[in-house]
């Protein structure tokens, strides 16, 4: 088969031990993005199959009905919103879906809220520059940290990530303070946490506020400008989930307010994150390049799976399809 891994800016997955399963096939691996639907159509045109590293590359209608030489997207843990699973299934496309882990992104949430409570990087950068214990030299930014201890870690869903998140807080001496559906706070309080009385509550006592929920249509835009304003001046938002959670531009305008006094962040509504976003500019926003899952444990598992998902498919046998109907329209389709 005649492959494209898409997306993979490090150039990471020819170094894989897993990449070993793609012997045999014809391999190219793009390492940038490729913007609009007729750039990609183009791009991809020629393939039978594209590995797909998570939710990089959006797969509309338009861009699928483009591609008819496509006859499988591998996907590297679960679709997402990113694939439009109606119209691959009507034109014949199968999408094999794989496996997560959440530790790698439970321990990069973590690593934000600790170098953005005690200002590391910015220290770190100051301090190649010869300044010594220098958050900014504009005296209004150049403020010292906090400790975690005795404050109260909000966490919004209690799956397999909140989970782990309140397992660290828990460890730091936080509060842990839970808010979700009645089957998050009920898991929640199970295991010794509290669950917020009121979404209020949750927002207005947070000194460190984390999302964990996952990106639908009824949580898109979930958190709202006044979600924000209810947060305290000194309170850090946390966000490695998705950046669609937060309502458009809500989150830029309530920075300027100073409530939240700080974020944290890993994900953007456009990724790459464009040089000139206005949330690089700020000196109160810690933001990451979407690192979550980019770690070598992480990428063995999603690829080996991907990859072992491909290798399946053109033995004719691979049984993590997601859209097993798209077999009948496999004819319509050539």
């Amino acid at each position: 088969m005649k492959i494209a891994i898409l997306d993979d800016y490090q150039d990471a997955t020819r170094s894989l031990k897993c990449f070993k399963l793609l012997e045999g096939h014809d391999v190219k691996v793009f390492n940038n993005s490729s913007r609009g639907v007729g750039q990609l159509a183009a791009r991809l045109a020629p393939f039978d199959a594209v590995v797909l590293i998570r939710e990089r590359t959006e797969f509309s209608r338009a861009l699928l009905a483009k591609l008819p030489n496509l006859k499988l997207i591998s996907q590297t843990g679960k679709v997402s919103g990113h694939i439009n699973v109606e119209a691959a299934t009507e034109l014949g496309i199968a999408i094999a879906e794989g496996v997560g882990s959440p530790t790698a992104p439970a321990e990069l949430a973590w690593a934000l809220i600790m170098a953005a409570q005690r200002k590391i990087v910015p220290y770190a950068a100051h301090l190649k520059e010869g300044l010594w214990q220098t958050v900014s030299t504009a005296p209004e930014h150049n403020t010292v940290g906090t400790v975690l201890k005795g404050r109260t870690l909000a966490i919004w869903s209690y799956g397999k990530i909140g989970k782990l998140i309140a397992g660290y807080g828990k460890a730091f001496g936080m509060k842990i303070l839970v808010w979700g559906g009645q089957a998050s706070r009920d898991a929640a309080v199970a295991d010794g946490h509290t669950a917020a009385e009121s979404r209020e509550q949750f927002f207005a006592e947070a000194d460190v506020l984390s999302l964990h929920l996952r990106l639908a249509d009824s949580t898109r835009g979930i958190v709202t400008a006044a979600d924000l304003a209810r947060m305290k001046p000194t309170a850090l938002f946390v966000n490695t989930s998705r950046a669609e959670l937060v309502a458009e531009g809500a989150l830029e305008a309530a920075l300027k307010l100073g409530a939240p006094g700080g974020a944290a962040l890993d994900v953007f509504t456009d990724e790459p994150l464009p040089p000139d976003s206005p949330l690089l500019r700020m000196p109160n926003v810690l933001a990451t390049p979407h690192l979550g899952y980019v770690e070598l444990d992480s990428y063995e598992l999603y690829f080996q799976h991907a990859f072992q998902n491909l290798a399946d498919f053109a033995n004719g046998n691979c049984k993590t399809i997601l859209n097993p109907g798209y077999a009948a329209n496999i004819r319509q389709a050539s």
